[in-house]
């Protein structure tokens, strides 16, 4: 979710036991309502809803309320330990959100994650703390720029995780990276 220039990492909770429980019984329960749904097309054309239907989508909006309470949660979490750091700065990359959605193998991840509700309460949160936000540009290097040397790194692939500098032999975390530059863009 978050790295901080530290080495503070906040993990990704839908990574968690306790998420991913909910999402597999999320996608069994809706398995079985279409199912339902497709053994009760009596009327022809329309689907005839049954109590048993309207029970199971009972359970499956309390699942998808649920789901959406642990991830606001843990978002809230995080920015109001963020702010109560207080940190001299805050500074947050601008993604191209839009463009990640196209990629469907990682859509679903950006979706859950929330980054622009992240954003947003980072925003008001440190307004009433008194901090500075700062927006690093779209396209600012944060994650291909060495920490040590400054060199850019043109080809770095999503899959890359450890950033291996070809002119001075460093090795570092790409994100622990990514969050040292943003501190440098800051200042």
């Amino acid at each position: 979710m978050a790295v901080c220039s530290d080495g503070t990492i906040y993990p990704n909770i839908n990574k968690t036991k306790t998420v991913r429980k909910l999402e597999k019984k999320q996608r069994r329960l809706q398995r079985s309502i279409s199912r339902k749904y497709e053994m009760n097309n009596k009327k022809g054309e329309r689907y005839e809803k049954t109590r048993n239907i309207i029970k199971s989508e009972r359970k499956l909006l309390k699942i998808h309320h649920r789901l959406a309470n642990i991830r606001q949660n843990y978002r809230h979490q995080i920015t109001s330990g963020l702010i109560k750091r207080e940190p001299s700065v805050i500074v947050l990359e601008d993604l191209n959100i839009r463009g990640m959605m196209k990629n469907r193998h990682l859509s679903k991840a950006v979706q859950e994650q929330g980054f622009y509700e992240f954003r947003r309460q980072i925003e008001y949160k440190a307004a009433w703390a008194g901090l500075r936000v700062v927006i690093a540009d779209r396209y600012y290097p944060s994650s291909k720029k060495c920490i040590a040397c400054g060199h850019v790194k043109k080809n770095l692939r999503l899959s890359e995780r450890i950033y291996h500098c070809e002119n001075c032999d460093n090795k570092i975390d790409r994100d622990l990276q990514a969050a040292i530059n943003l501190k440098r863009y800051a200042s």
